[in-house]
């Protein structure tokens, strides 16, 4: 019996069967604009459906030059065919079907040619748009037609029309975008002729057999957003238009709600796909943080939607969907949310790819071919680095035995995971504690590995992590301090009143975790998200985002950085906002451009602002910053032993989970 069967029961899309109810989800991976990239983009996507995804879709493709991203941004070009046909072949060949996402960037565009309904500079872009002229519409709407019938030529199996996340087609359904008194805005009935028409015009375009997905605002999360019967109206209308898939988008980008991140629980917004999908009668798909088999499964039997959308699930994991068919969910490589290499490189304009698969996105580049020569390797350190270099060379047929001095694997990962919001964490600590196993790598807990220990093997590599750094601050000895460790893995006692010396990343975990207020009686983790972000379901919230109510801070917290500026500006580029915003509400104070003078009894003494200020304080944390163990490494060399160095015993600066595992992978292809 297939594992999680309401997942893998087929569905009906417009004229195609699909064997199962999985939509690989759009993710512009930055391979779209550079030499050689639609090489790479075969390769991913020929990856991802020969492990059984029915049907994915592209990167967002702009139809003509005002919609498009960036300057050099992708645009759906005649001269474009022939490369988008090395895709398509390529899925093709493996038995899969993909759309071509067409996105114009409305007003979210980072070049001076921007467009909008009106001329209203969104809060997250650097100029403001220009108003559309009535004809500029008319010839948008033909674009978007002429390019959904060049991807029809260049082999896609349909198109989906990007109508979500507050780009081009999203700010005209919205009051708040669409300041216009012409055909194309007003009432509701105005607002929507804009999208309608393009789906219109791209169903002529793509013939009748081919699929035509609408990617749907579920739920804005903005003010002066579509209320959900406006949303309703749109969804029967696309319908009506010959639509037939409704994709749903959650959230737009300028959203001060969290809608994609690890602390936002899974399925989060299924409520806004089921009240779509009771009042149409073309397949809708639930999207955001759908991350295992179960969850996707639920959603399914629930009624909540018909069929599910995974994107950065499949960068984690790009055999997701064949291990959760054969029973194997345990063995799935799970997205963490955590943003780090996906998000935020497509907006920085790196090439997308994966914390805990540095491979997704590299797959012509990073490969893991089996060794010519098996060498027995010695890893002194199952952090992400070790964990990730053992793994990776084991797969190859390298002979592995793994030492790590504590009871149990995870470094620095496991003090990520006790981190509120960072739960998931975990998934990536039960995903390699899973390949040891399978991989029969010689796991030794508890064992602090020595030259003598290591003598012998063909390699070693170190991959011992860091240490907290204690500042050179008179006090900085006394009982009630503690670095970050002692507080979050160790579960050492904290007061009432807490002093967080450094605000990197670290310092802002220990603020979340230390301020962090247990869930009221009878609470959900859902409702409690929902409460302390401001989302609304009322039928009459125009745009679903309302005043947050969060829950009250656990303790008093004052976290202090040397440098002056904002605190958390090194954070991620999608997610540092969220930190900052949940800490906040918190009433976590923040000092910047500190000079800490002493630490006494009674707390921080600081010279601030030109003058001298006592933090008062119960328990001071010490997140001023990480030192490399590397003791080994000169007992190594001593002795002549070949030896590497990766993750943080290379680099201890802000603790980088990201780099430590590419690290670990790429040094495991060379060898």
């Amino acid at each position: 019996m297939v594992a999680h069967p309401a997942l893998f029961t087929p569905v009906r899309v417009g004229a195609v069967t699909l064997p199962n109810r999985v939509l690989m989800g759009s993710m512009h991976l930055g391979l779209e604009e550079v030499d050689g990239g639609f090489e790479r983009l075969a390769a991913f996507y020929a990856e991802r459906a020969r492990h059984g995804v029915a049907l994915m879709v592209t990167g967002g493709i702009a139809p003509n030059e005002e919609g498009r991203p960036w300057e050099d941004g992708a645009v759906m070009t005649d001269a474009a065919v022939e490369e988008h046909r090395l895709i398509t072949d390529a899925v093709h060949a493996e038995g899969g079907r993909i759309l071509l996402q067409l996105l114009h960037f409305g007003r979210y565009a980072h070049h001076a040619d921007l467009v909008a309904p009106s001329a209203l500079q969104a809060p997250i872009s650097e100029r403001p748009p220009r108003a559309m002229t009535h004809e500029e519409i008319l010839r948008t709407i033909r674009d978007f037609a002429s390019a959904a019938s060049r991807a029809i030529e260049a082999g896609y199996d349909g198109v989906e029309i990007m109508g979500s996340e507050g780009y081009l087609l999203n700010e005209f359904l919205a009051p708040a975008t669409n300041l216009r008194d012409d055909a194309w805005g007003g009432d509701a009935e105005r607002r929507r002729l804009f999208p309608l028409r393009v789906a219109a015009a791209v169903r002529e375009a793509i013939g009748a057999e081919a699929i035509l997905s609408f990617r749907l605002s579920a739920i804005d999360l903005v003010d002066g957003g579509s209320t959900a019967e406006e949303t309703i109206a749109l969804a029967r209308a696309l319908e009506a238009a010959g639509v037939d898939l409704l994709n749903t988008g959650v959230g737009w980008h300028e959203s001060r709600v969290p809608t994609i991140a690890t602390l936002v629980p899974r399925a989060a917004f299924a409520e806004a796909t089921r009240r779509i999908r009771a009042r149409v009668g073309i397949p809708v798909v639930a999207s955001n943080r759908i991350s295992t088999p179960e969850v996707a499964e639920r959603l399914i039997l629930d009624g909540d939607a018909d069929l599910v959308s995974m994107a950065r699930p499949f960068l984690a994991d790009p055999a997701f969907l064949a291990k959760a068919a054969r029973g194997e969910a345990a063995s799935i490589n799970t997205c963490i949310g955590c943003n780090q290499a996906c998000i935020d490189h497509t907006l920085t304009g790196r090439v997308t790819s994966c914390l805990v698969n540095p491979r997704a996105g590299h797959e012509t580049v990073l490969t893991l071919a089996p060794t010519r020569r098996a060498e027995r390797i010695a890893v002194v350190g199952a952090g992400p680095a070790g964990l990730a270099f053992a793994v990776a060379a084991a797969e190859r047929g390298h002979r592995i035995v793994l030492f790590e001095r504590r009871p149990d694997i995870g470094g620095q990962f496991d003090i990520a995971r006790r981190i509120p919001g960072k739960e998931e964490f975990a998934e990536t600590l039960r995903y390699y504690r899973g390949r040891i196993e399978e991989l029969g790598i010689d796991l030794r807990l508890g064992a602090d590995a020595d030259a003598d220990a290591l003598d012998g093997f063909d390699r070693v590599v170190v991959a011992t992590g860091v240490r907290p750094r204690r500042p050179d601050v008179p006090g900085a000895d006394l009982p009630h301090v503690l670095d970050y460790a002692e507080v979050v893995r160790e579960g050492r006692p904290v007061g009432a009143r807490v002093a967080i010396l450094g605000a990197g990343g670290i310092g802002f975990d220990v603020a979340s975790f230390v301020s962090q207020a247990e869930p009221s009686p009878g609470g959900d983790a859902l409702r409690s998200f929902e409460r302390a972000w401001g989302i609304s379901y009322a039928p009459e919230s125009a745009g679903g985002a309302i005043a947050p109510v969060p829950l009250p801070p656990a303790r008093t917290v004052r976290m202090m950085q040397r440098k002056p500026g904002r605190l958390g500006a090194g954070l991620g580029k999608t997610t540092g906002w969220i930190h900052r915003a949940e800490l906040r509400h918190r009433d976590v104070e923040m000092l910047a451009g500190v000079d800490y003078l002493a630490i006494t009894e009674a707390g921080v003494l600081v010279a601030h602002e030109g003058a001298e200020r006592l933090v008062e304080a119960d328990t001071v944390v010490l997140c001023t910053g990480q030192e490399s163990n590397r003791a080994l490494v000169p007992e190594l060399a001593v002795r002549g032993i070949r030896h590497h160095v990766i993750g943080g015993a290379d680099v201890a600066a802000e603790v980088d989970a990201k780099r430590a595992i590419r690290q670990g992978v790429e040094l495991a292809a060379t060898i």
